[in-house]
């Protein structure tokens, strides 16, 4: 019964869709020979992707593969476009086979091979070669990703802790003494060779304190950044489709 009923509600969208597709297209409201048929495919899309609010469906899978798959080939084409045609074939394959006035860059064998390795994780015998592969991408991600890391996070957690406590102005002096009040009561609290009794309990608690005031913000954060998406999509259906606001 209630997969009859799942049935009847995503044959009701489909058709409840479709009149108000075919209606907007009679009157002239969507130009079907211009942008209205890609602003009904995407209003389409968009409706099919939120439908997953309600559970999991068969058109919420259809959207989420076709996005999938689209992602795929959109991403095929930039790597050939902008790495693999200029740096590896017209830099490489082209002149050892054609006489283009340029000689082969043969330094670009090692990461053209580098990156041929990673296909084979699909041979079962050969697939031990991957490791080089994901072992430089690794090892370079890593190279690269911790002195930004030390630089954004940690000496810039440290930048106010040197610097003097009064600042020239009642409230750069209160922000100071937060950040420095935070960051000893969270050193504190993560120092666990100590029991947490008496006064070190105490300042380990303010600790608490201020990670829950962290981690707080960093979901809201992460909310209204989700809400920003779906404000921008409610807009586009409610403005560019339905042309309800303006």
């Amino acid at each position: 019964m209630n997969k009859n009923r799942e049935i009847y509600i995503l044959f009701f969208v489909l058709i409840a869709f479709f009149i108000v597709s075919v209606v907007y297209l009679s009157f002239g409201w969507l130009d079907i020979w211009g942008e209205g048929l890609g602003i009904i495919t995407a209003a389409a899309i968009t409706l099919a992707m939120y439908s997953f609010l309600y559970k999991d469906n068969p058109v919420f899978k259809i959207a989420e593969n076709l996005f999938v798959g689209v992602a795929m080939g959109y991403s095929i084409i930039i790597v050939w476009y902008n790495i693999l045609k200029p740096d590896v074939f017209e830099a490489l394959i082209l002149p050892v086979f054609k006489d283009t006035g340029n000689a082969p860059q043969y330094s670009v064998i090692v990461p053209t091979l580098l990156g041929l390795f990673m296909f084979l994780r699909l041979s079962s015998k050969l697939s031990w070669l991957s490791r080089w592969s994901f072992a430089f991408i690794v090892g370079m991600g890593s190279g690269i990703a911790i002195p930004n890391f030390i630089n954004a996070i940690l000496l810039r957690q440290l930048e106010p802790m040197l610097t003097p406590l009064y600042s020239g102005s009642f409230w750069g002096t209160v922000n100071t003494l937060l950040v420095l009040i935070g960051v000893v009561s969270v050193l504190f609290y993560f120092f666990f060779s100590l029991e947490h009794k008496g006064p070190i309990g105490g300042i380990s608690m303010v600790g608490i304190w201020f990670l829950m005031i962290a981690f707080g913000a960093s979901f809201g954060y992460t909310v209204m950044a989700r809400m920003s998406l779906l404000i921008g999509r409610i807009q586009f259906l409610l403005k560019d489709w339905l042309g309800i606001i303006q």
